[in-house]
């Protein structure tokens, strides 16, 4: 992975946890462009999952719905730990907002995800 690529996934991590959901996905999509696989299909997934909680944000839950399942499926395949993140942590908190949606219900500011480092 080239450094910039590396400094960009960064930023989106850092944007994402600031809830400047659009501005995350934007970058991890610069990230996405040049990213051989499997790292393309895991920055589909967390850029999917970026755009549901803008969508969400923005009053589209039907929209933000199928994007976080869409998003997940794609994360569901990647071990913890992958790219140095507590994954299993944010799926787990993007599946309880999914399963909030689902149900009709809105998940609060403090419910949404934040994307951890694994230390």
């Amino acid at each position: 992975m080239r450094p910039d690529s590396t400094d960009n996934f960064a930023r989106g991590t850092e944007q994402f946890n600031r809830r400047q959901f659009f501005e995350s996905h934007e970058t991890w999509e610069e990230v996405w462009l040049r990213a051989p696989e499997p790292d393309k299909t895991f920055l589909q997934g967390i850029i999917q999952v970026a755009a549901a909680f803008h969508h969400y944000t923005r009053g589209n839950c039907a929209g933000a719905e199928s994007l976080m399942r869409a998003g997940l499926n794609k994360l569901e395949k990647f071990q913890e730990g992958y790219r140095g993140l507590r994954l299993e942590v944010f799926r787990v908190a993007v599946r309880e907002c999914l399963a909030m949606l689902t149900k009709g219900q809105s998940p609060t500011g403090e419910m949404l995800p934040r994307i951890e480092t694994a230390e």
